[in-house]
């Protein structure tokens, strides 16, 4: 890739930011980009900002067939994400709005106020079967226009009244504020959560994850969870060749001690306009890897920079891969990080009475 100066946003104006351009998305006709006018008048820009708009969906469950994830069904209370992690894998998502994945996936947010009653309407229909439900898995329910929206807590509510069992993954020191609806639900076997640590190094945690709690501050986010008798797997996603690989055993270790369970690992995926965007920070961030860095990556996706199927999208392939996979195990075996989380409970389910409805003689 050609680095494109005209792509790049000044830094000023993404103070705190994760990506360094703004690239139209794949969907749109025609490209923006920043040109001088000639004229020698002064013309700030202002900073990126973030700003939040409503929508109201019909759905709210979104039922997905992929064979290497553990879940069929996941529920996003937001679109986009200001936590700014470059290397999130739901950046394309935003161009279906006509959106960039680069700084508009992480100023240009939305929110779903209405979702909590979409989802109690779909739990009741009699042909809904329980099955658990995975949040987090696009972009993070905790991030920090949570506090003021609230759409996760008032989620995580209705499927408390319904005894649905959820599977938590976040990033969010957020969560703890929930522990009066997740403690009671942990008891029940209803909910199990993941809490990302990509790396122990603060400095390199603020560049990777701009808006993220640092990892000092997640670890204790587990200690808070698993101390209320929630379960907590720990996850070391994403593993970035030359730049955290070397810290897995330092993290699951880090993992074990706050508490957590169980653990699991994904190699980066750069999937469409999540490349372009990976290899713009690299030369922002750190320029004389950059090069080492995405050969490493082909060279387990066949000579490309992702390969997108099944089975191979978040382990890749080859001796760089496999070795991955054997530190990994071998640290989780010896951490006691390798065992199976039980299943949540689905036997549990049944939607709670309304004014009005005709109650069992029984």
């Amino acid at each position: 890739m050609n680095w494109d100066e005209r792509h790049e946003i000044k830094a000023e104006r993404r103070r705190a930011r994760g990506a360094v351009s703004n690239r139209t998305g794949r969907f749109e006709q025609q490209e923006k980009l920043r040109v001088h006018d000639g004229w020698d008048l002064p013309e700030p820009m202002p900073a990126f900002r973030t700003e939040v708009r409503e929508e109201r969906p019909r759905s709210v469950i979104n039922y997905i067939r992929s064979p290497d994830l553990p879940f069929d069904r996941t529920l996003n209370p937001y679109r986009g994400c200001e936590h700014g992690c470059i290397y999130c894998f739901a950046r394309p998502t935003h161009a279906y709005l006509g959106l960039s994945p680069g700084l508009d996936f992480e100023t240009q947010l939305v929110a779903r106020p209405e979702a909590p009653q979409v989802l109690a309407r779909a739990l009741r229909k009699p042909s809904y079967r329980v099955a658990p439900i995975a949040i987090g898995t696009n972009t993070d329910p905790y991030q920090p226009i949570e506090r003021d929206h609230g759409v996760m807590r008032a989620c995580l509510k209705v499927l408390q009244a319904f005894n649905h069992p959820v599977a938590i993954v976040t990033k969010g020191t957020l969560i703890e504020r929930d522990l009066d609806i997740l403690a009671p639900m942990a008891a029940r076997g209803l909910v199990r959560v993941g809490v990302s640590v990509t790396t122990l190094d603060a400095r390199l945690a603020r560049r990777m994850e701009p808006r993220v709690p640092s990892p000092k501050r997640r670890l204790a986010t587990i200690r808070a969870l698993t101390g209320a008798g929630v379960p907590v797997r720990v996850m070391t996603s994403p593993i970035v060749p030359m730049l955290n690989d070397h810290e897995i055993e330092a993290l699951l270790e880090a993992g074990k001690n706050a508490g957590a369970d169980a653990a699991s690992w994904i190699m980066l995926r750069l999937p469409l306009e999540v490349s372009a965007l990976f290899q713009e920070w690299l030369q922002a961030h750190f320029p004389q890897r950059a090069a080492r860095i995405m050969a490493r990556l082909r060279e387990m996706h066949g000579g490309q920079d992702y390969d997108a199927q099944w089975g191979r999208r978040m382990r890749g392939q080859g001796p760089y891969a496999e070795m991955i996979a054997a530190r990994f195990k071998t640290a989780a075996r010896r951490l006691g990080l390798d065992c199976k989380q039980p299943a949540l409970r689905c036997d549990l389910f049944q939607p709670p009475p309304r004014k009005g409805d005709q109650l069992s003689l029984f």
